[in-house]
């Protein structure tokens, strides 16, 4: 008799769309205001460090002398707090969450500079060391001028 209690139900999921996805066929979508994880733009940061000072479990190391970013996913919460204080926004959470695998790691973006950034940086170093000659020489004239009124 349970079995004649279960037919009308099973009869009717027989013809109705299944309520599950295939996920790995298909991919998943994402409610709106879901968390994912965090993605940087290497190119438009600035190396500023302010994304690690706000980090709340400090997952997020810039080493502003090797121009690197890097992430530890395992550390991060997705709390959106390093996001919301990128001066270039150069930060954004993505929803979706990285691959797993079977080690620990972390994520590590370098910034590579582009011809036209390397050829900034020579002429910004040429007038800063032109600006340093013309005020070493000012300060000899001046020197050399007090001397002479001596």
């Amino acid at each position: 008799m349970a079995i004649m209690k279960f037919a009308p139900t099973m009869l009717k999921q027989l013809f109705q769309k299944p309520v599950t996805t295939k996920y790995p066929m298909e991919p998943i979508q994402y409610p709106e205001g879901s968390r994912g994880h965090v993605v940087v733009e290497i190119q438009a940061c600035v190396s500023c460090s302010l994304c690690a000072m706000s980090c709340p479990c400090g997952a997020i190391q810039v080493d502003r002398k090797e121009k690197t970013w890097t992430i530890n996913r395992f550390d991060c919460v997705q709390c959106g707090y390093c996001v919301t204080v990128c001066p270039p926004k150069a930060l954004s959470i993505v929803p979706g969450y990285q691959t797993p695998g079977e080690e620990k790691y972390s994520v590590t973006e370098q910034h590579i500079m582009t011809e036209e950034e390397k050829q900034k940086a020579l002429e910004a170093e040429a007038k800063k060391q032109a600006a340093i000659k013309a005020a070493m020489e000012k300060k000899k004239a001046a020197e050399a001028a007090a001397k002479e009124t001596k």
